[in-house]
């Protein structure tokens, strides 16, 4: 990956086997590597042996930009970088498409090819970007130089090659993946869960601090200190005109002629009533005529619990909805909704963001561990993110809720596509509003859980609960735009950290949310206090479309521009390096979600103590693996990088 006429690597190699590019000049008959499945599908799966040759496969061949890889690499570097004469001279979609979708001359040849080895296409998508087709195993094997086997991992049959896939010269600079060779199919998680009906339980704090926990609900029983002090209530959630107070400073900006899309699964039937009751109960308008609108997939599967939970992805939208909405109500919003929350359907999603081009600004808060990812599903992707870069599209993603990942996978490692370097990853802060909504405080968003013992005289420690993510990647190299701002240290300085920004993501200072969900008397609306970086994200993204409004263009791919500013405006960020004044807080909840018949179970929540991270899961002076350079401050809005 290029950076201009400079030559140096911006958006860093990606380092699993198989997507680093050949040489150009190759022996007859010598054969290119290309992403296909991960040798980690097959990690710790049993082999049952080799596939019936017999057995049909559906494969999504992905093609090089017209031009190569390499110059398309180079063009997003340099209408990145602000040292560059063509900074920010974006493209249109016909633009890009004239410069850089594969030919019909390239498509012929990848098709010849196919049919060679015994395999049909079946399709040629639009804009030329991959080709399907189909046959049996043995001629995928032909094709790609591989074998196929059956294999079995935690009770789930699958296929995949033994090796990486190779395609010969004749079409190696032509083909950029494949995927189908494997049926492991992944699946995104939104970044944020919910329970089918959830309602906070009393006392809580309107603003930060405001109700000592000095007592339980009934007022009678006295609760212990935490650690010798007595902690605050959790606050009863955030809402918009606390973000935009604590963030924005009571700018007169509002995101006015911007438009922010989302991409989740599925898609909420009530999402936009729920929007617009939640803002004209908090004092917000309601979405104007035009203002909301939604580009979802014609139609939806796999939705079931025990695959990609279509319910729970609901709750995941509005929370993206209604962050944005609040944090610029006068932007208009796009929501797309893929059909699964399969890694193709949800690349094939991001793809229509950047090809109707009507956004300036996607937030995205679904990903998984990169252990999970295929190398083919990265090309999907960056498909999307190279060509919203050149159109002035800004990316967010959130970067995880599981710290460092060991907790839940017993793997340090990043989440994917947060680690991508060719968008801006989010991380989170806890964070203080205070009662004039200032910003109170800002620290690192990491929880250890303590439950009340149950003579109610003491705290028991249950351990960590969850945090921001964030660490080093494991695909890919470090971007030169992060040189001299995230420390170079050791083994890790030489590949991609995340994250690069933070908001408010921990669910104890987290928002207020409003949602149709199903209590036990039947669906109603309801609202509740929900966090996570799918918070933080979406808040992002509002917050970016206030800048966008102000400087009145589109910003594109940010990180460079980002860490450049970091170093000669370090006043646009606040550096995120401290603990609160509290070492948490309280948090009483019903114990079946909804109400008080059962009884209320108390918790302390406490800050700053984030998974394995680098300084024992604290923030840190200067970028850290919590929170990355910082939360924008309102210097942000008056200029980015300026």
């Amino acid at each position: 990956m290029r950076q201009g006429t400079s030559r140096r690597a911006v958006a860093g190699a990606v380092l699993v086997a198989g997507l680093a590019c050949a040489p150009a000049a190759q022996a007859a008959g010598a054969r290119k590597p290309v992403a296909a499945a991960s040798p980690k599908v097959t990690r710790g799966a049993a082999d049952g042996g080799a596939l019936k040759r017999s057995q049909r496969l559906a494969l999504r061949i992905y093609l090089a930009p017209k031009g190569g890889e390499a110059a398309l690499r180079d063009a997003v570097a340099a209408i990145s970088d602000p040292a560059s004469t063509t900074y920010r001279h974006y493209l249109t979609p016909a633009q890009f498409r004239a410069r850089y979708t594969p030919t019909s001359a390239m498509v012929a040849s990848v098709s010849r090819w196919l049919r060679t080895n015994g395999l049909k296409v079946t399709d040629v998508e639009g804009a030329h970007r991959y080709v399907l087709a189909a046959g049996t195993a043995g001629a995928a094997e032909r094709a790609f130089a591989v074998k196929l086997h059956q294999f079995r991992k935690h009770g789930h049959a699958f296929r995949a090659p033994t090796g990486r896939a190779t395609v010969p010269a004749a079409v190696a600079g032509q083909v950029l993946g494949v995927a189908g060779l494997s049926n492991e199919r992944h699946m995104m998680k939104p970044a944020a869960k919910y329970p089918a009906a959830f309602v906070n339980a009393r006392p809580c704090s309107q603003y930060y601090g405001q109700v000592p926990a000095t007592y339980q609900a009934d007022f009678k029983t006295k609760l212990p200190k935490f650690q010798g002090k007595t902690l605050p209530y959790a606050p009863c959630g955030y809402q918009p005109v606390q973000f935009r107070a604590a963030y924005e400073g009571g700018t007169a900006l509002t995101g006015s002629g911007q438009t922010v899309a989302i991409t989740d699964a599925y898609a909420a039937p009530t999402i936009k009533a729920d929007a617009n009751t939640y803002a004209t109960r908090h004092g917000d308008p309601a979405f104007a005529a035009g203002q909301f609108a939604q580009r979802n997939a014609s139609s939806f599967t796999h939705g079931g619990a025990d695959e990609c939970d279509q319910l729970g992805w609901y709750g995941e939208e509005t929370l993206d909805v209604e962050a944005v909405h609040g944090m610029a109500p006068d932007a208009n919003m796009l929501y797309y909704g893929a059909k699964s929350c399969f890694d193709d359907d949800l690349a094939d999603t991001l793809l229509r963001v950047v090809d109707d081009n009507k956004a300036s600004i996607v937030t995205n808060s679904w990903g998984e561990p990169e252990e999970g990812e295929a190398p083919a599903d990265i090309v999907a992707n960056e498909q999307a993110f190279q060509q919203g870069a050149l159109q002035g599209i800004s990316f967010f993603f959130s970067s995880g809720d599981s710290g460092d990942e060991v907790a839940n996978t017993a793997l340090r490692q990043a989440d994917y596509p947060a680690s991508d370097p060719y968008i801006t990853a989010v991380g989170g802060t806890s964070t203080g509003i205070g009662a004039n909504g200032s910003l109170a405080f800002q620290t690192g968003w990491g929880t250890d859980k303590w439950s009340l013992s149950s003579d109610g005289t003491a705290w028991n420690a249950l351990g960590y609960l969850y945090g921001a993510g964030g660490g080093y990647s494991s695909l890919f190299n470090r971007p030169s735009y992060q040189n001299g701002v995230v420390p170079a240290q050791g083994s890790d300085a030489a590949y991609r950290a995340v994250p690069d920004v933070a908001m408010d993501a921990d669910p104890t200072t987290g928002m207020l949310i409003g949602e149709t969900q199903q209590f036990p008397s039947g669906p109603a609306y309801g609202e509740y206090r929900i966090g996570g970086t799918s918070l933080a994200s979406p808040l992002m993204a509002g917050f970016q479309a206030l800048s966008n409004q102000n400087v009145a263009a589109r910003q594109g791919f940010l990180n460079p521009a980002l860490y450049s500013a970091a170093k000669s405006h370090p006043e646009q960020f606040l550096d995120v390096s401290k603990p609160g004044p509290d070492a948490g807080n309280v948090r009483p909840d019903f114990a079946d979600s909804v109400d008080a018949s059962g009884s209320i179970l108390y918790s302390v929540r406490t800050f700053n103590q984030d998974s394995g991270l680098d300084g024992n899961g604290a923030v840190k002076k200067g970028w850290d693996e919590i929170t990355g350079i910082g939360v924008p401050s309102r210097q942000y809005l008056s200029g980015f990088g300026r």
